[in-house]
């Protein structure tokens, strides 16, 4: 299976952004400081910031 990433880093925030796979975030949580992980409905993670 191959999964294409889509980076993006802001560099007026110092952030980055990683998304992992399409479809709805419906659900954000920070797991560790700064960084902040995004789920869709089935729970699994779509995105990946870090402050």
């Amino acid at each position: 299976m191959l999964v294409e990433l889509r980076i993006k880093y802001d560099k007026v925030a110092d952030a980055l952004y990683i998304r992992l796979k399409d479809g709805k975030i419906v659900e954000s949580d920070e797991v560790a400081p700064g960084i902040i992980a995004d789920f869709n409905e089935d729970n699994e993670i779509v995105g990946i910031e870090v402050l």
